[in-house]
């Protein structure tokens, strides 16, 4: 399950509509705040779509928890169904956008962080969508950023409508959306930002095409991976919510301990709920627990007001027991019981729509670049470089029509590579692997390095297409 969460007009549904390649039921788009509520896209045999009252008592479906949220949000809450091919791999959460009007925010009826913090602990991705025009994050997006707290691995950045702008503009808004990240985002790495243009429509500037291909195999390579994690995911989300449950049992019963049995319960109340921090800390360091694993301190004390402690459970040793026994010897048993299904179990990928579009062809990412260049052609690809190579060679001295290592070398090493490559190099090039090169072979090894040099990846093997035309054996003629 993807959650995908932006401002007003970044393209978050067009993003949907890129990736399915058709509409889905509750689809609008438009410049306008139009996505006014969340809309689940999941697979159904038949297209249609479910209202939130309806969904959240619908037992196949993982949402019925969100009653909790009342009759303001599920009014603003459906699901689209629709027999789509990538949805039987992926679900898709729609968010409304995100305002930046106060007014706005406050009439929406519902607590809206509160929401995403509910779906983000639940999927195994969060897309935070930008427009490259659009780069302030409002107080309501800032605070939606906050809800994710603890999930910042599931978070990935997008930055749509690049072609929007030229390369130096991109620079810049690149620099400036980093930089305001940075203040909200509170995680000494780094997020991985995919820049790009995700709609079916022409690039306005054509300057960075390449990179915007890049990036767009490198965030569908990411989204297909999902699938094959999603048990691992859930399993990461039990191991957490076990240690936040041992935690919470230490605080409650900690709460519990203190309070007096007769007089003065509410003044004790006040003064354990203004003491929480201090609290905190006495039980990190009595249970050896990480300050990571404490619930956040404000969001505790609020909740706390609305308790009478007196009520709260005392710890009980056998439970945490229990939990410790799980975390230490269950849950290997359980990755070992995975990681078998996954090698039995051939790797499902996300297939359909979009992702079939560069999966094969001439437009796979790629294609006819590097080592590939050349593989669909009848002629050698090095034979349109090899007189200029056919020089070279001839100014090296060949003995015989060869030349030797060493002097093979003097020439490969001005190319300012490290030996490491030049190596691999000299070993894709030397065909018969007699310790020297013919001119056939010098053109290849220079061929490799220009690939090498053009930013490209060698080839573990050397492909059919670049073996020198001497070098390959002759076919059998068929009967």
């Amino acid at each position: 399950m993807i959650l995908l969460v932006g401002q007003y007009s970044t393209g978050k549904t067009t993003f949907i509509r890129y990736l399915l390649e058709q509409d889905f039921p509750g689809m609008r788009i438009g410049p306008e705040p139009t996505t006014d509520s969340f809309i689940a896209v999941m697979y159904g045999d038949t297209e249609g779509s479910t209202p939130g009252n309806a969904l959240v008592v619908d037992p196949k479906k993982p949402f019925r928890k969100l009653s909790r949220f009342g009759n303001a949000f599920l009014n603003r809450f459906m699901c689209s169904q629709l027999p789509n091919q990538v949805l039987k791999s992926i679900s898709i959460i729609d968010s409304p956008g995100i305002l930046s009007g106060e007014k706005q925010r406050i009439s929406r009826g519902y607590d809206f962080c509160q929401v995403l913090q509910w779906f983000a602990e639940r999927v195994d991705r969060i897309i935070l969508l930008f427009d490259a025009h659009k780069l302030d994050i409002s107080d309501e997006f800032s605070e939606a950023i906050k809800a994710f707290r603890g999930q910042d691995d599931k978070i990935r950045v997008v930055l749509n409508k690049a072609d929007q702008v030229d390369t130096q503009q991109l620079m810049r808004v690149y620099g400036a959306l980093m930089w305001s990240l940075g203040k909200v985002i509170n995680t000494p790495e780094v997020l991985r930002v995919y820049i790009g243009s995700f709609w079916a429509q022409p690039l306005q500037n054509t300057d960075n095409r390449r990179l915007f291909e890049a990036e767009a195999q490198d965030l569908f390579r990411d989204i297909q991976s999902l699938p094959q994690k999603a048990a691992v995911r859930k399993l990461n989300d039990l191991i957490k919510r076990a240690r936040l449950a041992k935690v919470h049992a230490y605080i409650i019963s900690y709460l519990k301990k203190e309070m007096p049995s007769v007089f003065g319960k509410e003044n004790k109340k006040r003064e354990l709920i203004s003491r929480l921090p201090e609290i905190y800390i006495q039980l990190q360091r009595e249970y050896q627990i990480s300050a990571g694993d404490f619930p956040e301190v404000k969001a505790m004390q609020e909740q706390l007001e609305n308790y009478d402690f007196t009520k709260f459970h005392s710890l009980k040793p056998k439970l945490i027991e229990a939990v410790d026994n799980m975390l230490s010897s269950k849950i290997s048993s359980l990755m070992s019981l995975i990681s078998q299904e996954e090698m039995s179990v051939p790797s499902q990928l996300v297939q359909g729509g979009a992702f079939d579009g560069t999966t094969e062809g001439p437009f796979n990412q790629g294609y006819g670049e590097g080592a590939k260049e050349g593989a669909d052609e009848e002629e050698w690809v090095v034979a349109k470089d090899k007189p200029v190579y056919d020089e070279l060679f001839y100014t090296l001295s060949p003995v015989n029509g060869k030349i030797s290592g060493v002097n093979a070398k003097k020439e490969m090493v001005t190319s300012k590579l490290p030996n490491s490559v030049l190596g691999k190099i000299w070993k894709l090039a030397d065909c018969d692997c007699d310790g020297m090169l013919d001119e056939e072979e010098f053109a290849l090894a220079k061929h490799l390095i220009k690939i090498k040099l053009d930013g490209y990846e060698l080839p573990n093997s050397l492909p059919p297409h670049l073996v020198p035309p001497s070098h390959r054996k002759s076919l059998p003629n068929a009967d």
